[in-house]
């Protein structure tokens, strides 16, 4: 263990906000809780750069990708094609990591990250001793779509072989992302399961304005908002209907949503009293906090949003390229922490409609008792400590 600890965090942020915002809130966890760590992002993000970051927290943006609706990837320049873009990734990546030499390194969810661009760097850094730690949020695919996957890319023996402990961003009680795969007793002991990762609001949290002056509203939000098209429609065509009455929405349309469509979008809403628009706001939470209910996709930042502020809360998920977000939505729901509405039933209504209506009377997650919901910060200091230096207990997790 060096003097002053290290951490590098890989992302490999192909489609939307999740990974981006699940690793910052990392960085941001463990600068605050360990007074002589810094962390270095590895993230292809083009927004990265518009999100406040704590002293000790740096970042490396690679070059960006895509994730398209159907898997393909393509690369953010178009004058350079997807090989040439992965290999300059992964030499970034692993060149970044032979200089900055971290105690730890954190890939988020892909084993061997995005086309295996971290297998150099894995390598490199098991030979000099590198603690390697693969997160994985509470819900994957559909396991038996995973398990073929993981198969194809050989993740398995990255499991194994390379990483020595294995984080689950949930719960076992609410989904097990790794339940019924092929992985060996030894694999499963490295796997701990840590809760959720609880959001705050902002430190530093300037007079923000008030949609509708004070008067309480819902928040719409399909997260990045690339795929978020559907969702966002919907929602405008309840409105327009007028077939009951509402509270008032905001819809925040996200960084990634097609700007055709976010025009089209502001238009619809200008001719509505009660429904507003914002493009993108890297402070999500303080509008969170003061909705009085939460419309969104069922991503894990959303998911985790909603119940950290504690939210009536309605889920839309889509269902490609992945099913994750409606996997998480009906577990969820079972569990009475949100109500969620199938995209197939799009573009019905009536339902959209009277799911919107019912919304704020539904009960809080909270109502609903779910042991170590939100203990994940808590636990993943608990897992950095004997790695890092002496966590500063008296400081608060985010």
């Amino acid at each position: 263990m060096t003097q002053k600890s290290r951490v590098l965090i890989y992302s490999h942020d192909t489609f939307g906000l999740g990974h981006l915002r699940r690793c910052q809130g990392l960085a941001e966890a463990i600068v605050e809780n360990f007074d002589h760590a810094s962390v270095m992002i590895l993230s292809g993000s083009p927004i990265i750069g518009s999100f406040e970051y704590r002293s000790r927290v740096d970042f490396v943006r690679v070059p960006g990708v895509i994730k398209l609706r159907n898997g393909e990837y393509t690369s953010l320049n178009p004058k350079i094609d997807i090989d040439e873009t992965l290999s300059l990734r992964s030499s970034i990546i692993e060149h970044t990591a032979s200089i900055y030499k971290p105690d730890i390194f954190i890939v988020d969810k892909e084993p061997y990250g995005l086309r295996g661009e971290v297998r150099p760097t894995l390598s490199l850094l098991k030979k000099q001793g590198t603690r390697l730690v693969l997160g994985l949020r509470d819900v994957l695919d559909d396991q038996e779509i995973l398990a073929q996957e993981w198969a194809r890319k050989d993740s398995y023996r990255a499991l194994s072989d390379l990483y020595d402990d294995i984080w689950v961003y949930g719960l076992p009680s609410i989904y097990d992302p790794l339940a019924g795969l092929p992985i060996s007793d030894a694999v499963r002991d490295k796997i701990v399961f840590t809760g959720y990762l609880r959001r705050q609001l902002p430190r530093f949290d300037p007079n923000h304005p008030q949609p509708f002056d004070g008067d309480p509203f819902i928040l719409v939000t399909p997260g990045g908002g690339a795929d978020g098209i559907e969702l966002v429609d919907w929602v405008l065509r309840a409105y327009e209907a007028q077939e009951r009455p509402l509270f008032p929405a905001l819809i925040v349309l996200g960084p990634f949503m097609a700007h055709n469509d976010q025009l089209a979008f502001f238009e619809r809403a200008q001719s509505l009293r009660n429904v507003k628009t914002m493009r993108f706001t890297p402070q999500l939470e303080p509008l969170i906090n003061d909705a009085v209910a939460l419309v969104g996709m069922g991503g894990y930042n959303t998911f985790c949003e909603a119940l950290s502020f504690d939210k009536p809360t309605l889920l839309i998920p889509r269902v490609v390229p992945r099913r994750e977000q409606a996997i998480r939505a009906e577990q969820a729901e079972k569990l009475g922490l949100c109500t969620h509405l199938p995209i197939d039933d799009y573009p019905d209504v009536s339902a959209i409609t009277e799911a919107l209506a019912e919304l704020p009377d539904q009960p809080l997650p909270s109502q609903h008792f779910v042991p170590g919901l939100l203990d994940g910060w808590e636990t993943i200091r608990e897992l950095l400590a004997p790695f890092l230096e002496t966590p500063a207990l008296k400081r608060s997790l985010p």
